[in-house]
């Protein structure tokens, strides 16, 4: 037998995904027969738009199955500026905007370009499972703010001014938010952005990969704030909006030595992303937008429910999310209490494997977004399914002790 191989100390420090390891054991779980639902995985249960497909087939038929450029089809890079300035009042050269295999790629280039060792990246708490590994991977150090149900999981200006410091070079925003649906006011992103502006040392990468997906809100561009459009990274992309996830396409706009930097990199690792899904990109960024607003209008409605269920449950409080399609309660009182088989439930990690293994449902627990009080629900699933899962979890908790 071969010795256990060397790796990068930065591979070995890398946590896995605690959504993919959910997911995992929820389709375990079903080749043994057992009939679970999960609300783990942020994808919606949609298909993508038949424009969007259509655009795809057509790439195929016609033989546009080469490589592009390696930012993207200049095309596409032009729909996306007008994009920006459409939906956002953003004025982005093709130059500045680079297309890659995913918002999760695009996120971690930014990151690999910005940050280096010594460097902090500011992490408002809960937070998308893989900021704090990504940053590690670049060398970097997270340094996580936490954020709590009172303040709607928003960061403050004053938790901002404090966290900074003269090695911070980067602050992760992410609106609507990934994990917990909340969605900063304008008056509350201006707060922030003034006190960015008295530290012009710092860089922000905003998450709008949800834009589209808001109910009782506005979204906000933070490139668009004063004094901050030089000095942000802004990523989205095509999966969440558009149900395109396994399209893989996303994008960064920003500064262009920093899109061209990122470019460089990409150029080494993946090239462009695949020239039939670029198609369909562009498709989903000039199609009448009914479809999303369909789905977006689901999705309020299934939030409403399981968000009136959840409340319904002694120990569990969740505040309203105003976007995406998760929900973040508190189960925190839960904790110290006994399974009917006499397992202990003492953490998030526990009640969520106590669900999945004993009532079949999926959810992730708080610990792998920086929160070990609450849980992640994705309601991007049928309203069959969370009236299934809703009433298992009622089950599973009114028999706790």
């Amino acid at each position: 037998m071969p010795d256990t191989p060397r790796f990068n100390a930065r591979v070995d420090r890398m946590q896995p995904s605690a959504t993919l390891a959910m997911k995992s054991r929820a389709s375990a779980l079903r080749r043994e027969g057992h009939p679970v639902v999960a609300l783990s995985a942020g994808e919606p249960d949609f298909d993508t738009p038949a424009a969007i497909s259509n655009a795809g087939i057509q790439a195929i038929e016609e033989g546009f199955t080469n490589y592009t450029e390696n930012p993207g089809m200049q095309s596409l890079r032009e729909t996306i500026s007008d994009k920006f300035e459409r939906d956002n009042g953003l004025s982005y050269s093709p130059e500045q905007i680079l297309c890659s295999n995913g918002a999760k790629q695009s996120i971690a280039l930014a990151i690999h370009v910005l940050c280096d060792a010594g460097d902090e990246v500011l992490i408002p708490a809960p937070y998308w499972v893989s900021y704090p590994e990504m940053t590690r991977f670049a060398g970097a150090t997270p340094r996580v703010v936490s954020t709590t149900p009172e303040q709607q999981y928003r960061l403050t200006p004053e938790q901002l001014d404090n966290a900074i410091t003269e090695d911070t070079r980067l602050l992760i925003l992410c609106s609507p938010s990934n994990p917990t649906g909340s969605v900063y006011t304008r008056a509350e992103l201006e707060a922030l952005a003034e006190v960015l502006r008295a530290n012009d040392h710092v860089y922000v990468l905003s998450d709008e990969i949800y834009e589209h997906v808001v109910f009782d809100a506005e979204h906000i561009a933070v490139a668009g704030l004063p004094g901050l459009y030089d000095r942000t990274i802004t990523i989205n992309g095509f999966s969440k909006a558009f149900a395109m996830t396994g399209w893989r396409l996303g994008y960064m706009a920003g500064p262009e030595p920093i899109v061209s930097a990122a470019g460089k990199v990409q150029g080494q690792l993946t090239s462009a992303p695949s020239s039939i899904s670029q198609r369909a990109g562009q498709a989903a960024l000039t199609m009448d937008m009914q479809p999303v607003y369909d789905m977006v209008a689901a999705f309020n409605e299934r939030r409403d429910y399981v968000l009136s269920r959840l409340n319904d449950l002694d120990g569990i409080t969740c505040p309203t999310p105003e976007g995406a399609f998760y929900l973040f309660p508190d189960v925190s009182d839960l904790f110290e209490q006994t399974a009917p088989d006499g397992t202990p439930i003492e953490s998030s990690n526990d009640l969520c494997m106590y669900l999945l293994e004993q009532h079949h449902v999926a959810l992730v627990p708080g610990e792998a977004f920086g929160d070990p009080n609450g849980l992640r629900i994705s309601y991007a699933s049928s309203m069959e399914d969370l009236e299934t899962a809703l009433d298992r979890i009622a089950t599973g908790v009114e028999a706790l002790s």
